[in-house]
């Protein structure tokens, strides 16, 4: 739905200073502070046009006019010019993950208090899933005669274990034997590229002992559920500032608060907030855009972040529709660049 330039300008005014006030804004506000070089009459009446058109309402009947959530979703898409980060906040961003990278799950766990406090919204951060098919390393592990414990690393990182029981005892030189034929043989090959002729170099280097070859199909077997495993795996989830919502003036009523903090104690709720979109770049959604009715007030902004080009988690701000959507958007893809960086370098070790 397009608007004349001017009707744009005065949308985009009422728009900077209700986020910046959370007040309704008349039309002398505008005169007085855009400098649209027109008179306040004619503001009213392209004011009267927008109400009309839907970008903005009028919550009282004496008061100014606030954007609606169509007007939000035209500044978003057509108005909104980039914000810049300043060079103290992109050191002070980045100066967090090389102090914290030792621990990924500490490094998430700060960026989302990072991001709470940047920008003073609710951060929500889908911890990395795992994705790839390619192997990394097999060890065995023994742990008693006939139980060992299968350790298989993922190129994504990822690192798959599970129980083995055996019918009989395996010495230690043949756990290595085994370990050893399996990086050998299959490291850095997809799932899906393994050819019947690998599959017949495995099953002859280890058929030897009965006890080995056993072994060594349930590796395969436990390998080849990878992909599936991945799948259905999912990212923790990170929450930083939740107690934000509480500062914002829209969420001053205690049922809309208590509702919406209730959605933010289920992680799979959560989990379907940030996944329910294939989108990579940037994805706003705005109020009713939001799936869930508890979320209808606010907006969320999404980014995903990668390990090897592959998408792998996805980095979230949660606030009142009235955000400064410019450095909401701008912070968030700078953070997910500096964490991509980071992870590479971790899954890299």
């Amino acid at each position: 739905m397009g608007i004349d330039e001017r009707k744009q300008r005065v949308l985009e005014a009422i728009i900077k200073d209700y986020v910046a006030t959370a007040e309704p804004v008349g039309s002398r506000t505008i005169a007085r502070k855009y400098n649209l070089g027109v008179s306040p009459a004619t503001i009213r009446n392209e004011m009267a046009d927008l109400e009309e058109m839907g970008f903005i309402e009028q919550p009282h009947t004496s008061a100014g006019r606030i954007p609606s959530q169509l007007g939000y979703r035209y500044y978003v898409d057509c108005l909104m010019e980039a914000y810049s980060l300043s060079e103290a906040e992109e050191t002070l961003l980045r100066s967090m993950f090389v102090e914290k990278m030792g621990d990924l799950e500490q490094v998430i766990q700060e960026t989302s208090k990072l991001l709470s406090r940047f920008t003073n919204y609710t951060a929500i951060i889908l911890g990395p899933t795992p994705v790839g098919g390619k192997l990394r390393q097999v060890e065995l592990i023994p742990l008693q005669e006939q139980l060992v414990l299968m350790v298989i690393v993922m190129d994504s990182g990822v690192v798959l274990h599970k129980m083995l029981e055996l019918p009989g005892p395996v010495a230690s030189e043949d756990l290595h034997h085994v370990s050893y034929v399996f990086n050998s043989k299959l490291r850095g090959i997809m799932l899906e590229n393994m050819r019947r002729t690998l599959l017949q170099e495995l099953y002859d280097e280890l058929q030897h002992k009965k006890q080995i070859l056993r072994l060594a199909l349930d590796i395969l077997d436990y390998y080849q559920q990878a992909p599936q495993w991945e799948k259905s795996h999912l990212g923790k989830v990170y929450l930083g500032g939740v107690i934000n919502i509480l500062n914002q003036p829209e969420f001053r009523n205690f049922d809309k608060i208590r509702r919406i903090l209730s959605v933010l104690e289920e992680e799979s709720e959560l989990r379907e907030l940030l996944t329910d979109t294939n989108e990579t770049g940037i994805t706003v959604r705005i109020g009713a855009e939001n799936r869930r009715e508890e979320f209808q007030d606010c907006s969320l902004i999404t980014v995903t972040y990668d390990v090897n080009g592959k998408a792998i988690g996805r980095v979230g701000l949660l606030g009142p529709t009235r955000m400064e959507y410019p450095k909401a958007t701008s912070i968030l893809e700078y953070v997910a660049s500096i964490l991509s960086e980071a992870l590479q370098g971790y899954y890299s070790r």
